[in-house]
Order: C-alpha cells, then structure tokens, then sequence
C-alpha cells in the first residue's frame, strides 16, 4: 500500500514538472552562435546519466502506474551537433547574403555599366525620323545680333564730338564671331579708331574667351595691329566685365579692361555706372602713349527705356591721363584731365 502511494506521488511530481521545463525553454533567450559552437564542446554524458536516472524512476512506477502517467522521453540519442552546426552554418549563410546584398546596392548606387535594357542615350530606342525630316534645336542654329551701347554727342570746355561704341556677333550658343568697334569723330572726320575680330567660345553659363586680332587707325598718328585675348561676361551680382590682352609690334603689350553695371530705378529708368581703363607695357611716342597706366575715365549715364531695344541718355563722365601718356599730352597742348557731358541714344536688334 505504501509503495502504491508512492509511485502515485512520483507520477504526480514528474507531471508537474514537465510544463515547468516546457516554459523555461520557451523564456530562453535565442542561442548565438558562440553560444551554439561552445555546445558542440561539452560533455553530454552527464546528460546522458540524467537521462537514464530519469528512465529508471519511470520504469520503477510503469509496473504500478495507470496509463495516465507518461514517461519521459530520452534525448540522449538525438545528435544535437548537428543541430547547431546547421543552424550555424545558416546564420553564415545569411550573413553572406546580407553582404552580398549590401555590396550589390552600393555598386549600383556607385555607378556602373548600364543593364542590357537600358534606353539609349537619346531616348530613341533605335527609332529614327524616317521620311520625315529632323527638327534642329536652338543651339543648332544661327543666330545674330548688334548692340550700339554707346553713340553720343560729347561736350568738354574746347570741343563737340561723336563717339560710338558697338559690338555684333553672328554664330550659335557656344561659338560666334564677334566685331567690336570704337571711335571718335571730330570736324567730320574719323580721328581714332579701334575695332577688333574674334573669336568668342563660351567656357561657363556667362563667360565667353575671345581670341582674335585687333586693328587701330587715326588720321595723325600711326596705325597698329594687335594680337588680342580676352574674356567677357557676367560676374557676380551682375557686373558686365570685358578684360582683354593685347600683343603687338616690337614687343609692346597692352590690356584695356572696361566695367559697367546697371542700378534699375524703375523698369524702364536705369542709372549705369561705366569704368575703363588702359595700361600698356612699352611707350609708343608716336602714338603718345606711355608704358604703365596711360589712361582712365568713370562715367555716369541714365537712360530711359521706351523699349528694352531703344533708349535714350544723358550723362557725365571724367577722363584723366597718367604717367608719360600725361606728359605726352601736356607737350601736345592737350587737357590731361576733363570733364564730359554727354546726351546719345542705346539701342540694339
């Protein structure tokens, strides 16, 4: 009777304890893979001996018990090695994947060749015009233009004259030909003269580089001819910049930079400020020009437009002359400083 009571007691113990194990298993945390390669290295054989203990206590009670007591199951046998082995070459596995998917989204996010059915640079896909013609783009064409920014009556304490300032060009977006012209007329005749041919590139969205020759008349001093190079455009804040380099004869080397900007009062009345200047590397006593800085003027000149294409002006502007060009023109009987008025029309198509 009393090892009938026991058996019952064990077989009761051993029931309980099996949803205890089941949840502590269920709370472990998920093995690492150190973890799981440091239990390929353990000794399994006290395990094995809890087993069979395990087995013996169900044998002792299986002679007396109901069939409602269940042995516990022996999991000596199981190779759980490979078990881990497995779920570590697994997560290997899937390390390398992950790599092999990150490096792949770098790579393409890096650049690379174009995938076979990728479109073609010019979205044709192979496909022309046929009989129909191809249509030319705006940079493909020709274009031209003229700008007349300055043609005025000038005034000063001695004299009336007539100066122009002009520029065309005739060419497409990045390469044109371009004319520059100045001069002054006085007693109805050309005095001086300067025009120059280029060739204009544009190397950024508002700059050109010219190259080409420049060429200076007068009707009392001798005439000159000019290698010139130069850039031209529009600097920040919206600064109008021509600086152009000049080689000549004998040696000589001179760089005429002019500058000018527009102040917008209104929209149609504009206040524009104009600065040039000329230095000159070598003196020309036959033309009375000295070597350094030969001459400079500042101006102001307001202008009305009554279209963007035509508009009238008035202005003053200040010329003075430096160094030997000074003395030059003082042995000449010439003003080597002067003040003058101004009144012209800017206009351009």
């Amino acid at each position: 009777m009393n090892s009938k009571r026991m058996n019952l007691i064990v077989a009761a113990i051993m029931t309980l304890s099996v949803p205890s194990v089941w949840a502590e298993e269920a709370t472990k945390p998920t093995m690492t893979e150190t973890e799981m390669g440091a239990m390929q290295g353990m000794d399994h054989s006290n395990m094995n001996s809890d087993a069979n203990a395990m087995d013996s206590m169900s044998e002792m009670g299986s002679s007396k018990m109901n069939n409602d007591a269940r042995p516990a199951e022996d999991h000596s046998g199981h190779d759980m090695s490979g078990s881990s082995e497995q779920a570590s070459q697994g997560m290997k596995d899937m390390r390398q994947d992950d790599g092999m998917e990150s490096g792949s989204m770098s790579m393409s996010m890096q650049g690379g060749e174009a995938p076979a059915d990728a479109r073609s640079p010019d979205y044709s896909d192979g496909y022309d015009f046929g009989s129909i013609p191809r249509p030319e783009f705006a940079d493909e064409h020709n274009f031209a233009s003229l700008m007349v920014d300055r043609f005025e009556n000038v005034k000063t304490d001695k004299n009336n004259s007539v100066t122009y300032d002009m520029q065309a060009w005739f060419g497409r977006d990045y390469n044109r030909a371009v004319l520059k012209s100045e001069g002054d007329y006085d007693g109805g005749k050309l005095q001086e003269a300067s025009t120059e041919l280029l060739w204009s590139h544009a190397i950024a969205s508002y700059w050109d580089v010219q190259v080409g020759v420049r060429y200076d008349s007068s009707e009392e001093v001798p005439d000159r001819t000019w290698l010139a190079f130069g850039v031209q455009g529009l600097a920040p804040y919206w600064f109008e910049l021509d600086a152009t380099g000049y080689v000549g004869e004998e040696g000589r080397v001179g760089l005429a930079f002019e500058g000018e900007y527009e102040l917008l009062l209104t929209q149609k009345l504009i206040l524009q400020p104009r600065f040039e200047m000329d230095l000159y590397s070598r003196r020309d006593a036959a033309r009375g020009l000295g070597s350094g800085l030969s001459e400079a003027s500042a101006g102001l000149r307001l202008r009305y437009e009554f279209k963007r294409e035509l508009a009238p002006y008035i202005g003053v502007e200040w010329e003075n002359k430096f160094g030997e060009t000074k003395d030059f023109a003082r042995d000449e009987g010439e003003d080597t400083s002067e003040t003058r008025f101004v009144a012209g029309l800017r206009f351009w198509f």
